[in-house]
Parts: C-alpha cells; sequence; structure tokens
C-alpha cells in the first residue's frame, strides 16, 4: 500500500483562473456506530427498571452536547481564515495585540502580508512575523492596530493523553466553511515525530487550525492527514487518520517569536527580489521591476503583490507602465476567493495595463503586477487613486 503524510493543502484561486488545474477533493467520514449495549436493549430477566439506566445515558450524552456547543461558542471567536490570494488555510489568535498562529505551509509562498478573516467576518491586514526552523511547520502573523481580541489559552504541555476527546475548528475546503467544528479522540501520541494522531475529521483548509481539549485550551495545531494514494493519488481524502503539532512545541516558537529569537523563528527563504508592500491611493507612483529569483504564476510570469483596503463603492484607477516589458493586472478580493478585474493591455497599440474599477464591497484587495510573457523582466511604474465622484 502506497501511503504518506499530505499537509493539509489549500484552495486555489487564481490558479484556476490562468487555467492551471485544481483538483477538486471528495472527502467523506464514517461515523462509528454505537455499540449494542446488552443491559439496556436486551430484555430485563430480572425485572429490573431500565427507564433509569436510559435516563442516566440520555443526561452523559446531552452534558457532552452542552459542553461542545460551549466550546464552540467561546473558542470560535479566535479561530481565523487566513487568505492568501491563491487559497486560503486557518489560524488562531493567541495574544489579545492579534498574535496569529498557523502552518508555514499555508503562508509560505504567500506575500509579507495577508488577509485575515476574523470570526464575525471583517476582514483585516497582518503581517508574517516569523517561521518554526528545522522543518517545524509553523508560522506567526501579527493582525495589524487590534488589541482587546479574543484569544485562545495553550494546555499545559504533555498534558495530551491518548483517548482525549479533542476539537477542531478551521475552514476545510472553501471560505464559505469557516469556522467548522469537527471532534473525536487522541489515537496516539508519536513522540519521536512530535506529533499527536487523532480522528477529528480535518481537510485541506483546516491547516494551522486549533487541536482543543474539552476545556478550549490548544492542545495542537492541525498540520496533515495520512492518505492512502492507492486508491487515488490524486485524492486527499479524510480516512480517520489526523495530526497536529503539540504544544510542546508551539511553546518554544511563541516564546521565540515574543522575544525577536530570529534562530529559533525563522525558516522560510524569501525569493530574490521580492516585493511586497502596501499600495498607496493617492496617486503616488511606485517604481520596481521584475526579474528572475521574484514569485511566478503557474505561466512562469514574474510577478509583485501589493495589498490596500478599500471601501465598497470606492471607484479606483490602477495603471502600471513599462518600456521593457507587457503590464498585467490582477485585482483579487482574496477573503472572498475572487478575481475582480484583470487587465494586460490599454489598446492594441499600448501594452501597458490599466484598470478601473468599482470596488464590490470592504475588504482587503490585492493587487497582482505581472509580465504577461513568461521569463520577462524589467522595470515598471505602478499608480492607484481613488476617482471623483
Amino acid at each position: 500500500m502506497n501511503r504518506k503524510f499530505l499537509t493539509i493543502g489549500t484552495s486555489a484561486v487564481l490558479t484556476t483562473v490562468l487555467g492551471g488545474i485544481c483538483v477538486g477533493s471528495l472527502f467523506g467520514c464514517q461515523l462509528p456506530g454505537m455499540a449494542k449495549n446488552p443491559q439496556i436493549f436486551e430484555p430485563n430477566l430480572r425485572g429490573e427498571n431500565t427507564k433509569e439506566i436510559k435516563s442516566s445515558i440520555l443526561v452523559a450524552e446531552n452534558s457532552e452536547e452542552q459542553n461542545r456547543i460551549k466550546l464552540y461558542e467561546k473558542a470560535s471567536q479566535s479561530v481565523v481564515a487566513i487568505a492568501t490570494g491563491f487559497g486560503h488555510g486557518s489560524g488562531f489568535i493567541v495574544s489579545p495585540d492579534g498574535l496569529v498562529l498557523t502552518n508555514a505551509h499555508v503562508v509560505k509562498d504567500s506575500s509579507k502580508t495577508v488577509a485575515i478573516v476574523l470570526a464575525d467576518g471583517t476582514q483585516v491586514l497582518a503581517d508574517v512575523v516569523g517561521f518554526g526552523s528545522d522543518g517545524l511547520d509553523l508560522a506567526a502573523l501579527k493582525i495589524r492596530n487590534q488589541k482587546n481580541l479574543p484569544y485562545l489559552r495553550l494546555a499545559t504541555p504533555g498534558s495530551a493523553q491518548v483517548g482525549q476527546s479533542v476539537y477542531a475548528i478551521g475552514t476545510p475546503l472553501s471560505l464559505e466553511l469557516q469556522n467548522t467544528l469537527t471532534y473525536g479522540i487522541i489515537s496516539r501520541i508519536d513522540k519521536k515525530l512530535g506529533l499527536i494522531q487523532h480522528d477529528a475529521a480535518v481537510n485541506p483548509g483546516n491547516s494551522g487550525g486549533p487541536l482543543l481539549n474539552s476545556n478550549g485550551q490548544v492542545i495542537g495545531v492541525n498540520s496533515a492527514i495520512f492518505n492512502d494514494t492507492d486508491i487515488d493519488p490524486k485524492l486527499k481524502r479524510f480516512i480517520g487518520i489526523s495530526f497536529a503539532i503539540p504544544t510542546e512545541l508551539i511553546q518554544p516558537f511563541l516564546v521565540a517569536i515574543e522575544q525577536g529569537n530570529a534562530q529559533l523563528a525563522s525558516g522560510r527563504k524569501e525569493p530574490n527580489n521580492s516585493k511586497d508592500t502596501d499600495l498607496p491611493l493617492n496617486g503616488q507612483v511606485l517604481q520596481a521591476g521584475l526579474k528572475n529569483g521574484d514569485r511566478i504564476l503557474p505561466n512562469n510570469s514574474y510577478f509583485h503583490t501589493y495589498v490596500f483596503e478599500g471601501k465598497a463603492g470606492q471607484q479606483i484607477t490602477i495603471e502600471m507602465d513599462s518600456q521593457q516589458i507587457d503590464s498585467h493586472l490582477y485585482l483579487l478580493l482574496p477573503a472572498k476567493e475572487r478575481l475582480i478585474a484583470e487587465n494586460d493591455d490599454i489598446s492594441p497599440k499600448d501594452f501597458n495595463a490599466r484598470l478601473t474599477v468599482t470596488l464590490p464591497e470592504n475588504g482587503i484587495y490585492y493587487l497582482l503586477a505581472n509580465t504577461f510573457e513568461a521569463g520577462e523582466s524589467g522595470s515598471y511604474s505602478l499608480r492607484a487613486a481613488i476617482s471623483q465622484q
């Protein structure tokens, strides 16, 4: 049998627009049936009253149900979705000023600034501030200009036990499914690999979300699933074997982030000549250049990412001019996984690019400044302004 660990992937957005292949996945899970209890369901030969036994079981079940409801109501307020422009993942707030923990693989190919969708749907900006070293699949983000945010506390390191009930909250498959709750038990603890194995259902998009104990404390960060590729090499299905990074590894990483310890909180290889910056909407002209070493789209064309916060109804004009490359612009609303507009030529004789668009809603927008052809390099100027209405 060909089995392997799979990080819980993100769903593609722009890749699909550009004609890349975005493989849809079908994930299923089978709920365990309740075992037949002869003390309850078989004939009572001694004439004992089974109603009291049934009643006590119902009370226990209702108590567990109420605990799940209360846990979700409180914990879900601190769980966020992370929109990168090319997909999404999950994360959770660990401090009132907006420090967010997620998986490194969720943001490793993103810009330095990403859109965060809070539990109430609010979109905010967050900066990537650190990555786990030595292959530790953790990353930290800092939400801008926030205070008094709800946050999750870590459980005591080493407190996780096999058989313990666990709860996963995240955004599987689509941002429309944000803050989905699943639950199960810890099936195994692998101290050698530093992983908690559990059977709560997680799927692509759950990456970086919290694994919680019954007190709503974080005992792990959901990171991977175990997959049987003999069935279909392209099918990443939930089969009841999921993995989370435990608090024993999370806590030192967070301490390193708080102390600014670059040696422990590093590991991301930045693209050469990367250009990720806020986009002013006041007409200021930005100068930059696309070249070998920059990030590439699926068609192997170079691009830079710019970010701005827009308001519904604003009319924005964006211009990209160059004498050396065929300019191309994409405007994305990552929190809705939508391509808002694109332009590669002002006219058949003018290869500069211009977008004029009325923003559909309040939110965080990404602008991709791109070369139309693969491998093109050269300098360009970029200008954005709110049109007078």
